[in-house]
């Protein structure tokens, strides 16, 4: 494993060095980069979904805190002009336990042809009839008598607190206005559909997961525009418009929820200059640092995890030894 680079042994001045990775909680390393010297800061979160590597954040509330207070720390660290560029998907699977429970007559699923009304035609001939007895003479489970009877055929389970959509742009965009920035844009990013997560949709009416947003926060300041950064076809194709087709990464074995090195090539690329400085402060396994190196630009990476923080490193190194893929520096 790489040794995590010590605080002590960073930039003469004191602050992070640029072309580092840095191990450690990011709320404490962001104040230590120097301000207003990032052109871009792009990362994406934890989404609050169960992954292993947000085992830390025990609640809703503590999720939203570690998001709000990152946020709030880019403020003194992004140029005037610069961005800030939060890739996050919607928690579908959102646990509330106010939430009546979702009841379905999944008709095409039944296993028994028995109907409510059935039921109760025995029912009213046979008063008496306990449910198991009524299940002997339909010829099928009590447990099917149960759900015609009382509809309590319930998603998840009759015990299980229902999950909601929780969507999650407007507390972003919240967070970052109260710490001084201005929505500036949003893409889509669509990928591909999360079929091994997509077998309970056959029970609903519930789409497939197959899309995250990008938010674009804006600092007050002057933004140069040039539109010589991309080809005319670059512009055309993705750099115009709002949705983009990229596919997901298709083998997450080293870290649980890598994207694709494309997208944050297209976001730098739009977003900062040769030689500009980007941020990731949830570095994971290095895909942000790789598309800066990629694209001729700087980089500082923060990853909470010790694997994950030697893992970026491991991909830096890789990356480098690939010179002819790598944009020549301005000087």
């Amino acid at each position: 494993m790489a040794t995590p680079v010590p605080i002590s042994q960073t930039a003469g001045s004191g602050f992070l060095a640029a072309n580092e990775i840095y191990q450690g909680d990011c709320r404490r390393l962001i104040p230590r980069v120097e301000g207003e010297s990032i052109a871009c800061s792009l990362w994406s979160p934890p989404y609050f979904v169960g992954k292993q590597y947000e085992a830390y954040l025990d609640t809703f509330d503590d999720w939203q805190e570690l998001i709000g207070e990152v946020i709030r720390l880019h403020i003194d660290i992004i140029r005037p002009g610069g961005f800030l560029i939060i890739n996050i998907a919607d928690i579908l699977c959102f646990y509330d336990p106010q939430m009546p429970k979702i009841q379905a007559e999944n008709v095409d699923r039944r296993k028994s042809k028995v109907t409510r009304d059935d039921v109760l035609r025995v029912k009213e001939g046979y008063p008496h009839l306990s449910r198991y007895e009524l299940a002997k003479v339909l010829g099928c489970s009590e447990q099917t008598v149960d759900r015609r009877l009382n509809g309590n055929n319930i998603r998840g389970g009759k015990y299980a607190t229902q999950t909601r959509v929780k969507i999650v742009g407007g507390l972003v965009e919240e967070w970052a206005l109260n710490a001084g920035f201005y929505l500036y844009d949003r893409r889509v990013w669509v990928k591909d559909p999360a079929w091994a997560n997509s077998n309970w949709t056959t029970l609903s009416y519930r789409s497939v997961d197959e899309f995250e947003h990008l938010y674009i926060f804006w600092k007050p300041g002057i933004t140069t525009i040039r539109r010589d950064k991309l080809t005319p076809q670059q512009w055309a194709d993705w750099g115009s418009r709002a949705v983009w087709h990229i596919p997901s990464v298709r083998a997450n074995d080293d870290h649980e929820a890598k994207f694709p090195l494309e997208l944050p090539r297209r976001l730098i690329q739009l977003f900062t200059e040769r030689n500009d400085i980007v941020l990731d402060p949830f570095i994971g396994s290095g895909t942000t640092a790789e598309a800066a190196i990629v694209e001729g630009r700087r980089y500082v990476g923060i990853e909470l995890s010790p694997e994950y923080a030697a893992l970026a490193r491991k991909r830096i190194k890789d990356a480098l030894s690939r010179p002819t893929q790598i944009a020549l520096p301005v000087r």
